[in-house]
């Protein structure tokens, strides 16, 4: 139910921050000697040296890099780092996400399995397996890069499909993200006005369930990095995957979310990343949890635990070169009666519809326990 908002007033800004690479990662020893003038470089920013916005970009870079010191410095479970966001205020951060909350509760789409309660076959927490990697059963595409376009609902959707697929073929396809955020309609507006303005990951799974299928990455190429929208203009070409429907799995509930997790396959779900920019590894416990606000898409592809505590393993579209090649670790709670809960107020930023204003009870690190789905149905063609 997600959208990834990304302003278009900021993309100049912005256009070569998010084209990093992998070797624009910081050691502990770098935070303590890089300069603004190295991260304009690194990042390929064009700002004119000595200009105002220079000047204020520096500012922003300046106490933002006193702050993930500050941070790294306190012990605790994650590290954070400089990256291709370290020069943006706070309003830009918050652009590159955007989804709306309520609309799960609204959504019942025709022709799909919209809803599941809690299933008498799901195991008590301590009868799963102690741990789940999808990533290690081959069914689980390359970490790609949204851009400047609010399509992280697209990647979500597309992700989740692509390793359903491979789990029940055995074939991994790089889908088309191109088609599921060009061509998957959103009438009601929820999560967004649709394409690079913002959806949900449900619409995306009805749209595929009622269509044809989706193509590959190679016949239907993204075009939609910088913000930029086209019609939908699907090649002719013969599709590639499949699914009959979806199931949302019962809201804000811990042990159907790990079931699904165990043995059916990756999730999409919706979290509140508005702290997550700066994340570099570990396991992040770092949003607010007394009002979380539900604003980006994601893929849970794992759960496990190490020496920080219980995670779990989340996929996110900012490219591989952001966290741990892509990928966020989330706290993850033991029980039902650990889990901690808060009031998102403010729906309409996020993924509800156009009409659905009221404040939601959303649970889980950083809201992941809210709002989680799977396609059914998945096949190769």
């Amino acid at each position: 139910l997600p959208i990834c908002f990304f302003k278009k007033m900021f993309k100049t800004a912005l256009v070569a921050a998010a084209i990093a690479t992998s070797a624009n990662a910081l050691s502990a020893e770098r935070l303590h000697t890089i300069s603004f003038e190295e991260h304009v470089g690194m990042h390929g920013l064009q700002f004119l040296q000595g200009s105002d916005e220079w000047k204020m970009r520096e500012s922003l870079f300046d106490a933002e890099l006193k702050r993930v010191k500050s941070h790294n410095a306190a012990g605790k479970s994650w590290k954070e780092t400089i990256n291709q966001f370290s020069h943006l205020n706070i309003k830009e951060k918050k652009a590159l996400l955007g989804r709306s909350k309520t609309v799960h509760n609204e959504h019942v789409l025709t022709g799909t399995i919209p809803k599941r309660g809690k299933s008498d076959s799901d195991k008590r927490l301590h009868e799963l397996p102690s741990s789940q990697d999808w990533r290690k059963h081959g069914i689980v595409t390359a970490v790609k890069d949204q851009g400047h376009c609010g399509s992280c609902w697209a990647f979500a959707t597309t992700a989740t499909i692509e390793s359903h697929v491979a789990k029940a073929s055995g074939l991994l396809f790089d889908l088309s993200v191109q088609q599921m955020a060009m061509c998957a309609p959103n009438p009601d507006h929820c999560g967004g006005t649709g394409n690079c303005e913002g959806s949900t990951a449900e619409l995306g799974f009805d749209y595929v369930a009622k269509s044809t299928g989706m193509v590959e990455e190679y016949m239907y190429g993204y075009g939609a990095y910088y913000g930029n929208v086209t019609a939908c203009d699907v090649p002719v070409g013969p599709p590639k995957a499949a699914i009959g429907g979806y199931v949302q799995l019962p809201t804000n509930e811990l042990e159907p979310f790990q079931n699904a997790l165990a043995n059916e396959g990756p999730v999409a779900i919706s979290v509140d990343a508005s702290n997550w920019h700066a994340y570099d590894s570990g396991v992040f416990n770092g949003c607010d949890q007394k009002s979380p606000d539900i604003d980006h898409a994601v893929v849970a592809v794992g759960y496990g635990e190490d020496e920080n505590g219980k995670y779990w393993i989340v996929r996110n579209s900012w490219s591989a070169s952001w966290g741990e090649a892509g990928y966020i670790r989330l706290k993850r709670e033991s029980s039902q009666d650990g889990v901690v809960c808060g009031a998102d107020s403010t729906p309409a930023d996020g993924t509800a519809c156009e009409s659905d204003l009221s404040p939601q009870d959303v649970c889980g690190t950083c809201g992941i326990l809210f709002d989680t789905a799977y396609p059914t149905n998945a096949k190769a063609l």
